[in-house]
């Protein structure tokens, strides 16, 4: 299935032209034109040159000259040899370059001309008067070519080549791209901008060469009907766009051996609301939020549920979630969680999936939590990093992801802490998979409510503590709410470091706010009295992105003691 979900390094449809000097492509939007970091294989250059791979050749060349942002579709151009260099650079370097652009707008009427002087800082652009040190002039071309309401498709020629240049000289004048969170768009599935047309001199043939990419149907649909919101569930063709919108935004993901659980659908932030769609291996797991809404409409969840089939998965399970997570349902009711999958086959069970290379089992039809929370990725890989020679105390350990990533990490100790028996056994399930013949003396599960364990324990006995509690919990002696409570368990667990310590606190309660987050712990160092080295933000995975005026789903921050 994992080369069935993405069978191609990049799709050749999208090759607008080739020849012994330029390769030239329609970019996806959601693709980067470079690399983001070491190692990655989701790059557009990445991509294009396994393409060419593919076809036969050894070490293709690729000559970069340009760039659009991740979130910008359209024309880019490569050369194919390094003789073709030269005339290409002097042509972007001394505007010889025409570039013209479509973007979805709201607001004002968009003047004709647009002349301003701007300068970037910190990742985004500003329009700024002649006083300011380092502005550069921006002139940007504008025709609007239809309008509906207050919505329109505006053409854009640019003669100058500034960061963001059309995104922020757009919105400063009132009328801001679609799906912009930087500038003030309005809500969209993806930036509305698009490279729609490249000109320039051809380094062979010496002729002047316009390259084309049509305009992207989500650009046109926005200008017709606003953005869909949860009415895409409703649009076959909608969703079959926007699901494939997100499969080439996890290519690096879904053709990577080392991983094969990671989210492929993250709610409106892959423009697709109240719907989160993950992958285990050759499964889908389908998770609605809530079953009111489009869900209640005749066929909408049928349809949503056969386009995930249709992907390529072997099978799709379905789980139904409410919408307060303090609502109380039975995790294993069949009707909330079926425990076999609702099209195609089972998985096998348990499963084994991978995570940058270690495996962990899942349980895809055992209610509606499969065994190992995928938007920690980042932070297991990070305790892993950190954890050679410490003793580590993962709270709330569920089936003890955080402990294994510390056990192959070298820790020298690790303690997992769990209300749930059932839970503890598949921790040592997985950590028996991950190192079989691990010292078990040295990784101990504690069934036991986490604040008690926690009164019984000497101070300063741990180097790092993970702290990962559900927004709500209820036991025989105890009952914690975050949006309460979350203050009082960061400072027993700060109660147990010793000095340079480190506490890794989570939390995915909606109402927390990173920056009340933040807060919070700072508010538990202060009250117990202990000097902070450091308070570090920790983002999700790029696999769970956010709409736009939304905010992430998991907070998490790294506290550093002195």
């Amino acid at each position: 299935m994992r080369q069935r979900l993405v069978d191609h390094p990049f799709p050749e449809h999208r090759v607008i032209h080739e020849d012994d000097d330029l390769l030239v492509v329609d970019k996806p939007a959601f693709v980067p034109s470079q690399a983001s970091e070491e190692g990655a294989t989701d790059d557009l250059v990445s991509r294009l040159r396994a393409m060419l791979v593919r076809r036969g050749e050894a070490s293709p060349y690729l000559g970069v000259h340009q760039r659009l942002d991740r979130d910008t579709s359209g024309v880019i151009l490569f050369t194919r040899r390094k003789s073709a260099n030269p005339a290409i650079a002097r042509q972007f370097e001394g505007r010889g370059v025409e570039k013209r652009y479509l973007a979805a707008v709201t607001g004002r009427e968009v003047p004709k001309i647009m002349k301003d002087l701007v300068v970037a800082r910190q990742g985004r652009a500003e329009v700024v008067g002649r006083a300011q040190r380092g502005a550069q002039e921006a002139i940007t071309r504008a025709r609007v070519v239809e309008r509906r309401s207050d919505r329109a498709l505006v053409e854009l020629s640019l003669e100058t080549g500034r960061m963001h240049q059309a995104r922020v000289q757009l919105a400063h004048h009132g009328a801001p791209i679609a799906g912009d969170p930087i500038y003030g768009g309005a809500p969209a599935p993806r930036l509305m901008l698009h490279a729609e047309s490249l000109a320039l001199t051809h380094p062979g043939t010496g002729a002047r060469t316009t390259f084309r990419a049509p305009p992207p149907p989500e650009l046109l649909g926005f200008v017709e009907s606003g953005d869909l919101g949860d009415r895409v569930l409703s649009d076959p063709d909608a969703l079959a766009r926007t699901l494939a919108s997100a499969v080439e935004s996890r290519y690096g993901l879904a053709t990577s051996e080392a991983t094969t659980a990671f989210r492929l659908v993250n709610e409106a932030g892959d423009g697709i609301p109240g719907v989160a769609i993950d992958v285990y291996g050759d499964h889908a797991v389908v998770q609605l939020y809530g079953e009111g809404g489009p869900f209640a409409e005749p066929g909408v969840r049928e349809g949503l549920l056969d386009a995930v089939h249709a992907l390529g998965f072997d099978g799709v399970y379905l789980k139904t979630r409410p919408k307060q997570a303090n609502v109380i349902v039975d995790a294993r009711a069949a009707d909330l969680a079926p425990p076999h999958a609702v099209r195609g086959a089972d998985a096998p069970d348990p499963l084994v999936v991978r995570e940058e290379g270690v495996p962990y089992l899942v349980r895809l039809g055992d209610g509606l939590s499969t065994g190992i929370f995928l938007d920690q990725r980042k932070n297991r890989r990070l305790v892993r990093s950190l954890a050679d020679g410490l003793r580590v105390a993962n709270l709330f350990s569920y089936t003890c992801g955080f402990s294994v990533a510390a056990a192959l990490g070298g820790a020298a100790r690790t303690v997992s802490v769990d209300a749930s028996a059932g839970a503890l056994a598949r921790g040592r399930e997985n950590l028996a998979l991950a190192m079989p013949g691990h010292d078990e003396a040295r990784h101990e599960m504690v069934c036991e409510d986490v604040f008690a364990w926690m009164k019984r324990q000497r101070p300063g006995s741990f180097d790092l503590v993970v702290l990962d509690p559900p927004s709500y919990a209820t036991t025989k002696k105890t009952r914690f709410v975050a949006d309460s409570d979350y203050g009082e368990l960061a400072a027993q667990a700060l109660r147990l470091l010793g000095p340079r310590g480190r506490l890794l606190a989570c939390t995915n309660h909606r109402k927390i706010s990173l920056t009340r987050f933040r807060h919070t712990l700072l508010g538990a160092v202060r009250g117990e009295k202990r000097d902070l080295a450091q308070l570090k933000d920790l983002p999700e995975p790029p696999d769970y992105p956010y709409p736009i005026g939304g905010a992430c789903h998991l907070k998490a921050v790294l506290v550093t003691l002195a």
